[in-house]
């Protein structure tokens, strides 16, 4: 078999040490290089080839992100960013995964032997999913034909009985990022499950909000579900939808991993399905696994209109081949059509109310 040939770069000679091995651990991995700033990396992947990265942010010289900004265009890799557990850091890890990384982890104290050992077990898992990640989506978009328009003046304000649910895992950070600004001002209530831990997804929230033109917040138990707002479910908790007496509500509660994760697709579609029936549209974005394919089918028999991520545009096509495959979604969809399809659906379901 095959080994994935990884290069660390970081400018910590202890997290360099660190890193190189643990991850030489694993019979699947070879560590071919390291590197201390992105000047020296860039020499090393011209003449090592690794087939995934491993990227710190903090470094002298360019940072990280800026390093994924410049690389990512001409010679996409598949990056998994080793993140600092701060405040600042999440906020230089969702900017990275913007510019490109698959996924991230995070780093403890060196001094921390346990963390230290869940975050390299952690991480062998992420280069593997990285391995078979495709990247190559960041050269094709910039010679890929342009979608059409979104008329952003649209006005939505009025479907107040109305939700559009979305899910996403590995690469959907870029891809929810990319959908929600493309969107209109008054778009309806829409709630997203974005696989990620406790504190990154509130950043990622705050983030959101200053590139939308409607609210985006983390949601919090008892939030009300409305027209220009979004809700993006907490780190470590399920995020459901309910209806009581016509009123749209969001409830979170930390929970059992479902289908692997907490926040699960699979939770919130499911609550979307019972509570709004055919008055919703899900949509289920790239990631690793199946979560959320059960409930999206769930969805689509109770009526509600339903999308997945095309192959050609997923970082990984796990999530929406199997919500595809067992006829949960109704089309794929590539990412970069993903709006205008969403504002199409949208007004199916208004004309058919007034029909």
């Amino acid at each position: 078999m095959k080994r994935i040939k990884v290069l660390v770069i970081d400018d910590s000679p202890i997290v360099r040490d660190v890193l190189t091995e643990g991850l030489g651990r694993d019979s699947q991995i070879e560590v071919v290089g390291s590197a201390t700033d992105p000047y020296m990396a860039r020499e090393k992947i011209a003449k090592l080839r690794p087939d995934v990265l491993t990227l710190d942010i903090e470094m002298p010289r360019m940072n990280g992100v800026q390093f994924l900004k410049y690389l990512m265009p001409q010679f996409p890799l598949p990056v998994v960013v080793v993140s600092a557990l701060t405040k600042k850091g999440e906020l230089a890890t969702i900017a990275a995964l913007e510019a490109g990384a698959i996924d991230f982890i995070t780093k403890p104290g060196m001094s921390n032997e346990k963390g230290v050992e869940e975050m390299l077990a952690d991480l062998r898992t992420k280069v593997k999913i990285a391995a078979n990640a495709d990247v190559s989506y960041w050269k094709k978009k910039s010679k890929s034909e342009p979608p059409k328009k979104v008329e952003k003046t649209l006005d939505f304000s009025f479907l107040n009985k109305f939700v559009v649910a979305i899910g996403a895992s590995t690469g959907g950070v870029n891809a929810v990022t990319s959908i929600l600004t493309k969107l209109p001002q008054k778009t309806p209530g829409i709630l997203i499950v974005q696989h990620m831990p406790s504190g990154f997804t509130k950043s990622y929230a705050e983030r959101l909000n200053t590139l939308c033109p409607f609210e985006v917040k983390e949601a919090e138990d008892g939030d009300h579900v409305l027209p220009g707002r979004v809700l993006i479910a907490p780190g470590e908790q399920h995020l459901r939808f309910d209806n009581k007496s016509g009123i749209y509500t969001a409830h979170c509660e930390p929970g059992e991993k479902v289908k692997g994760h907490c926040p699960s697709v699979e939770v919130l579609f499911h609550s979307v399905a019972e509570h709004a029936g055919k008055n919703a549209i899900g949509v289920i974005l790239t990631g690793m696994g199946s979560d959320g394919a059960d409930g999206m089918l769930a969805m689509r028999n109770k009526g509600a209109r339903t999308i997945a991520q095309d192959e050609q545009s997923s970082v990984v096509f796990g999530m929406p081949q199997e919500a595809y495959k067992n006829g949960g979604a109704e089309k794929l969809v590539s990412l970069q059509n993903i709006p205008n399809k969403l504002i199409e659906l949208i007004k199916s379901f208004h004309n058919n109310k007034l029909n």
